[in-house]
């Protein structure tokens, strides 16, 4: 195999995961899409993590302007004949203790975030995971019991010794998985369609069920722009040759002109 044809079957080959038990033991592989754990866009992370954390802010920050702070409304002396400077009320700005001027007042600091930036945003997360060899597929989470100790030494022989992320499929109704998972620090469980970049950025390891990474793989490579779409269908096939448009003769544009 030479020339195009090896280049062809490079590019039509498909990177693969281990799928894992809780043991730690090996029970199978799994093939993983190109088109959503390929190439990863630093630019577009830092804009989804920038909305999300915009998003979680409190926004309850509040200073009293002349109307809000204390004290009275009478004016203090006459306007003119004093020699003083004329003043209207106690609470001017210009006053101690008068009230703040374009202060900061309670309000959102959520903004629209388009869905399709959030979802490449979400693959690159995911690549740069699996690039890191931090991304972890289980074939499923099944605990005989609620047992924290029993999950934590399961999470050990998959060798997470640092915090890591728990996603399931959602409604999973894995009732030992959350009550075994809930008490650990640095551990959290989030269903496959509650998943952010800041999440995937935010823990060290990334732990999927097999149903979850599936289902959500699904999800992300029929979300991808059309001229991804097309891209990557052409990437295999071999390109026509096109022919250059012909030059129009003197006689043919002064015919088009008359």
């Amino acid at each position: 195999m030479h020339g195009r044809d090896a280049r062809a079957h490079k590019k039509k080959h498909m990177a693969t995961i281990d799928i894992q038990n809780l043991s730690g033991g090996k029970v199978g592989t799994l093939e993983l899409a190109d088109e959503v754990f390929g190439a990863v866009n630093e630019d577009l992370l830092w804009e989804a993590v920038k909305h999300y954390r915009a998003a979680h802010r409190a926004g309850t920050h509040a200073t009293k302007n002349k109307k809000l702070v204390s004290g009275a409304g009478k004016k203090l002396w006459k306007q003119k004949g004093t020699g003083r400077a004329r003043v209207g009320s106690i609470r001017s700005p210009l006053w101690r203790h008068g009230g703040t001027v374009h202060g900061p007042q309670p309000h959102s600091y959520d903004y629209q975030f388009p869905r399709k930036k959030l979802l490449g945003a979400l693959r690159s997360a995911l690549a740069a995971k699996f690039a890191d060899g931090k991304l972890i597929v289980v074939n499923a989470f099944s605990l005989k019991e609620v047992k924290t100790k029993a999950f934590r030494e399961s999470l050990d022989k998959l060798k997470v010794d640092s915090t890591a992320l728990l996603v399931e499929v959602p409604n999973h109704g894995n009732r030992n998985l959350v009550l075994s998972s809930r008490n650990l620090e640095g551990v959290e469980l989030l269903s496959g369609n509650a998943v952010h970049p800041y999440h995937l950025l935010r823990y060290d390891r990334a732990i999927f069920s097999q149903p979850a990474i599936e289902k959500l793989q699904v999800t992300l490579k029929s979300s991808l722009p059309k001229r991804h779409k097309h891209a990557a269908e052409d990437e295999g096939s071999p390109k026509k040759a096109t022919k250059a448009p012909r030059r129009r003769t003197k006689h043919e544009k002064a015919a088009e002109v008359a």
